[in-house]
Order: structure tokens, then sequence, then C-alpha cells
């Protein structure tokens, strides 16, 4: 199977409507598509009724297609949205994405949704599998896309919507879309007495329907089509599916606490501000980015790996989602990155990697000498880019705040959540946390001469941004009494990485004005981040105890009530910190968590007590 997700072969009809080849099926009808969603989804599922009164409300859909549903639906919230503050979260599925210029030419049949197509095709994703996130916070609406084949996108999903649209295909051309086992993925992820629509009256899909627990019913059709759907669940909803530590509080939180102002803190802040909920920052330092965010350049670029695992695919989902948070920011500059082979075992895996590549052209292509070359990159602007997501927030700076967590509270005042997103200082108050400290170093200088944005990789990096010139980093054990202005051992190894990669500032690099910056880097022993609700690991360990004797345990983790942790980034933090406050806001709010379970488990704090018992 090809990492890469293949673009819908289309033909376009007399009328101007996308028609794939794959399925012989339209997309819609240009004459009434616009229409026909009103009636059969919107209306098929009592909107805007159903959401009257609601703050939090979650329509999920099988098919992205065009995403004309989508932007009808957003159209519709826009002009009935029960409050100011409400919440809208459209989940969907799609295994053949659109070109983004497909899509702006179906979705230029209906001018009236201009603004909103327009603002969905400037951020369309690209054809990599993994789940996207996608917010439109003028409006409190999100887009959460699961890119993939939907029996196995479905079932790794973790959310409960109000409502559905069953849009694939007609089911006699599009059976992996209407397939047996979808229906009970579809009550499993219903919250109670949810809603359906859909165009077919297919007499298996009624069936399967019936047997999930839904309470199926005709409707009159629209245009052509006499008869049509609509569903309620009428049975009590499965269990929800193991989110491996990640179920939320059973109401959103008024008061959050989060602990640190670098990136990790920083992007919590921006994520649950979206989300309605203002956070207080703590930070012992006197401003924002002290730590390890506070360098004066940093790069985004993807780690790519030749093999198609979770991981990987965890890896390049974070990625995405930063580079979307930051690319319209000024503190960041797009760049191409030219990432060298460091020898030969490492130039047959950039080989392997583009053999089937896991990004799209517009990404990644083939370099001199067996390298790779990144295209569309970022260079940041550290220091800048915490303080722009933190303005506005409440932020408390200077002096150690004192954290009571059997009382959630933090300098005398109460909270119902505390995030630690404080890197190895997490360690000192839940010690439980498997954090190791690594030792980065960084050496920099200012120049005459402005240079265009420019970067180039080969386990070491080098970084040129108007006067500004950078190169590193190192990434050694460290204990937590370090020299914040480096060492010359560290800044030995820095030039040599450097000779590699730009000989050419070489001689700049060896004059005076060279300075050195040396911050520790919080990682785990498995290189993965810790993201999700702190574990009670002692009575964890107790509890689970019965598993290393083969016995099923059939309940929650002990976890430490309404403490969570974002942290163990090591040295991409800038990569991890969006994600991971996107899916903790999510958490934390009882929203659609905008990732796989699969990568919920890789970085759940909880993973490492089941490795223990799996040791004994």
């Amino acid at each position: 199977m090809a990492r890469l997700l293949l673009h819908p072969e289309l033909d376009w009809t007399d009328d101007g409507a996308p028609h794939a080849r794959r399925h012989d099926d339209v997309y819609f009808s240009a004459q009434d598509g616009l229409a026909e969603t009103r009636a059969v989804f919107l209306n098929g599922c009592g909107l805007p009724e159903s959401w009257e009164g609601r703050t939090e409300f979650t329509v999920a859909e099988t098919g992205f297609g065009t995403g004309l549903n989508f932007l009808a639906l957003w159209q519709l919230w826009r002009a009935h949205r029960p409050t100011p503050a409400a919440q809208l979260t459209f989940v969907s599925f799609e295994a053949y994405p659109l070109r983004r210029e497909d899509a702006a030419r179906a979705l230029s049949a209906w001018p009236e949704l201009s603004d909103l197509a327009d603002a969905l095709t400037a951020r369309w994703p690209d054809p990599v599998r993994g789940v996207r996130s996608i917010a439109f916070p003028e409006d409190g609406v999100r887009l959460i896309l699961h890119l993939g084949d939907i029996r196995e996108t479905l079932a790794q999903s973790a959310f409960r919507a109000d409502a559905w649209f069953l849009d694939g295909f007609s089911p006699a051309k599009n059976d992996d879309m209407w397939h047996a086992g979808l229906y009970p993925d579809l009550a499993a992820r219903s919250a109670p007495c949810a809603r359906l629509g859909t165009f077919t009256v297919a007499g298996a899909v009624r069936r399967g329907l019936a047997d999930a627990g839904f309470e199926v019913s005709k409707a009159e059709g629209h245009g052509r089509k006499r008869e049509r759907l609509e569903a309620r669940l009428v049975l009590a909803p499965v269990a929800a599916a193991d989110t491996f530590g990640m179920r939320g509080p059973p109401a959103a939180p008024a008061r959050v606490a989060i602990l640190g102002a670098g990136i990790a803190g920083a992007a919590l802040a921006q994520a649950l501000k979206g989300r309605g909920i203002e956070a207080e920052v703590f930070d012992p330092a006197p401003r924002p980015a002290s730590g390890a965010s506070g360098n004066p350049l940093a790069l985004l670029m993807p780690r790519l790996d030749a093999g198609d695992t979770a991981e990987a695919g965890l890896l390049l989902g974070a990625y995405l989602a930063a580079r979307d948070v930051y690319r319209d920011m000024p503190e960041a500059e797009e760049t191409d990155v030219l990432q060298s082979p460091r020898n030969d075992a490492e130039r047959a895996r950039f080989e392997k990697l583009l053999a089937d590549p896991p990004l799209p052209f517009e990404y990644l292509e083939a370099a001199r000498g067996g390298g790779l070359l990144h295209k569309r990159a970022l260079i940041l602007r550290p220091p800048q880019l915490v303080a722009r997501l933190l303005k506005g927030g409440t932020c408390h700076f200077g002096g150690e705040p004192v954290v009571d967590l059997a009382q959630r509270s933090v300098n005398g005042r109460s909270f119902e959540a505390i995030i630690f997103a404080n890197g190895m200082a997490a360690a000192a108050l839940a010690p439980s946390l498997p954090l190791e400290a690594r030792l980065g170093q960084v050496d920099f200088l200012e120049t005459p001469v402005n240079a265009p944005p420019s970067a180039a990789a080969s386990g070491s990096y080098a970084l040129a941004l108007g006067p500004q010139r950078l190169w590193g980093a190192t990434f050694g054990p460290s204990g937590t009494d370090f020299a914040p202005g480096g060492t010359v051992e560290a800044r030995a190894e820095n030039l040599e990485g450097l000779e590699r990669l730009s000989p050419y500032w070489v001689r700049a690099a060896r004059e005076a004005g060279v300075q050195s910056r040396a911050s520790l880097r919080a990682t785990t022993p498995d290189r993965l981040p810790l993201i999700g609700a702190v574990p009670d690991y002692p009575a964890a360990l107790e509890l689970f105890a019965p598993m290393k004797k083969g016995r099923a345990v059939d309940t929650d983790a002990p976890l430490l009530p309404g403490v969570y942790v974002a942290s163990g980034y090591g040295a991409r933090g800038f990569t991890w910190a969006p994600w991971a406050a996107d899916v903790l806001a999510a958490q934390l709010t009882g929203s659609p968590i905008p990732a796989s379970l699969p990568a919920l488990r890789a970085v759940s704090p909880l993973r490492f007590v089941f490795r223990i018992l799996k040791r004994g």
C-alpha cells in the first residue's frame, strides 16, 4: 500500500459536476446539489433545531468529497449559532481526497458559498494519510479529517457525534463506504439519540443501521429520488473505544493553570482560548521563552522515516499541524532545506524513502548527492512567536509557582485542571514521569550582510535569516546543573558540524562575536512525548498487576485528578507543541480528538505502566 493517498481521477459532466471514474458516480448534481444537501442531511438531522441550547455540537460524515456538506453546515451554523461561544466540530472520512484546484472548481457552482469555499480551499489537505485538524476560530468551527480507508480510520477515531451524514457514493458502486462493519462503529461513536441522514434507502443500509441500534424510517426524497432515510439511535451507545488514559473530565474546566511559558505552554494557551477556555500561565522566569524555546532561530522540518510505522505517521502529522499554525505568522519564513546524507546507510534510507514518499512532490524531492530537498520548511523566530501566542492571555512571571496537586491549586488559587508544560520541571512535581534531561546548545552571530531564508541539515543544521546565522545543535546527556552560556566542548562539536554544512561560514564562526546558548530538553526513553492525563503510577501498577498473569482488567487507569502533562518534546518542541495542544484541548473539553487511537496510545503517559508490567 502506497503511503500517499491517490487523488480521484475525474471527468466533468456537461453541467459542471465532478464525476469519479473509479466509482462511476457523480459527487453531486450541479443543478441542485446544495439543495439536496440541505434536504437530505441538514433537514434530515433536524438542523439547526438539534443544536439549540448547546455549547458543543459534533457532526460526522462518511465521504468528505468536495466539502459541500461541510460548507452548507458551516453556512447554517453562521446563521443559527446557539451562542457566540458555541463550538461546532465536523468529523469526516475520506480515502481519495480531491486536488485543491478540483475542489475549488466544483465549489464554484455556488457563489453564495464562495467566502467559505475560499477559506476551505486555502487550507485544503494534502493526500497524506492521517488526521488533519483545521480550525476556523472566528465562527467556532473545526474540521477534523481522517484521511485513509474508512475500514481502518473509523475504528481508530475517538469522538461522539450528535448527527451523521452518510454520503459515500452509491452503495452499489462503493462497497468500502457501506460495508457491514461500518454500522456498529457508527453507533459506538454516536451520542445518545444521535440523528442520521442519508440519500440511500438500500436494504443493506437499513438493516445495518437497525442492527446497530438505530430506529430507521423512510422520508420523502429530493429531486429525482423518491425516498431517503432518516435514523435515530435508540439503544444506549456502546462503551467508547479505549483511548489509553486520554478520556477527559465529565465537563470542560472553567479554569486551567498552565505551568511553563515556552512553546508548549503558549500553544496550549492559544488552543484553549480557541475553545472558549481562558488559561493562566505560570513561569518562574522573568519573561516567556526563557528555556529551550528561546533560541534566536529554530527550524521546522519533518523527520521522515523510511518505514510506514505509527510513530512515523505521528511525527508527520505533528509537523503538518505545526506548519499549518505557523505558516501565516510574521515570525515564520518559508524556505527549502537541503538534507545531505551523513553516510552510505543514510543515503540508502533516503533512496528507500523516496521510492514510497510520505509527502507529495510539493514538499519533498530528491537532491544532489543522494540527499533530500525539503520544500515548504519554516525558519522561526521563537521568542517573538511564543510571545504572539501568549498575547492577550493571563501570564504570571518571576518566582517559582507554589503548586499543590492534591488541591489543584497554584499560588493558593484553585483550578479545575493543571497542565505541566514546563519541560524537566514536570518531573519534580510528578517524579514518576519518565523524563530525561538532554543538553542542547546552539551557536549564533549577527553579520552585516542580510541573507534570504536558507537552511541546510545533515545531523546538525545551519540557518540564515536576515543578518542572523545559527548552527547546532548538540543533544547530549545532562543533569540539571549546566551553564546557560554553553561550553567550549559543545561549541567545538557544533563547529565541526558547520564545516560539513557550510564551510563558508566557518571563518566567521571562528571570529569574535559568536554567542552560545544552552538549555535542557526534556525527553523520554522512547523519544516520544508525554501528552495526556498524568497517571497515578503506583496505583496503576498495582491495579494492572493481574495483566501479568493474563487476566483482563476492565477499568479505567487511575489518574491524578485534573492533572495533565505536555512534555518530553526533546529537540522538536516547535513540531510537537501545536499538535499536542490541539489534542489536550479536545480532551479537556470533551470534543472529538484530532488524532487516531494508535497515536494517542503512542504518546500516552500510561504507556510506560504497561511496559513495566510487560517486563515484569
